[in-house]
């Protein structure tokens, strides 16, 4: 594993490069599994993605696993709960929007039949695959996250501003931004 040329970001922190290793940029068209990136990435605004991955298992027991249902019906207590929780990051704009965008996403999957539909439009069902040799040369955000951006802000979506929803397309994805020089960057 150690010989294994991989993109510079995760360093040393073993979470993030078993991150880097078998998730990040993997095609993801599972609505649970959108529903969890689209989640951790509200929460990610302004943080590093370390941060989150440090906190991902908290946020699974203190969110009911993911679950947009259980999220969407969140009340007043929950909440309280929620910015009692000392294992989440306790941002109650943060956590209302957690339960906003749940509602959003149970919405979507009304009218399109699934989040994936809806999400994955935004690159023609497809993966875009860059080829950048250096981590300078990834973009924080693209035309396409623009797009997504403003749509889902329509649709009221909250903490989805070009660049989250960026990281949220590499995350499960849309766009293959490992390094050429990444063994990952040829798997995908």
């Amino acid at each position: 594993m150690t010989d294994k040329i991989r993109c510079d970001w995760p360093g040393n922190n073993q979470l993030m490069i078993e991150y880097h290793d078998k998730e990040w940029g993997n095609p993801s068209h599972e609505d649970n599994k959108l529903f969890e990136y689209l989640i951790l990435d509200t929460f990610q605004a302004g943080l590093s993605w370390s941060t989150i991955l440090n906190k991902r298992e908290n946020f699974r027991k203190a969110f009911d696993n993911f679950n947009p249902l259980k999220i969407s019906k969140y009340t007043e207590e929950d909440v309280k709960r929620l910015m009692n929780d000392s294992g989440i990051i306790r941002n109650k704009l943060k956590i209302l929007g957690a339960i906003t965008n749940a509602k959003k996403f149970l919405e979507i999957q009304k009218e399109f039949g699934s989040f994936d539909k809806y999400i994955w439009q935004f690159t023609n069902y497809k993966t875009i695959k860059n080829s950048f040799n250096n981590t300078k040369e990834l973009p924080v955000k693209s035309k396409e996250s623009d797009d997504m951006s403003n749509d889902m802000k329509k649709k009221g979506f909250k903490f989805v501003g070009s660049t989250i929803c960026y990281a949220f397309m590499q995350g499960i994805g849309m766009v293959n931004d490992h390094l050429t020089k990444c063994f990952r960057y040829n798997e995908l």
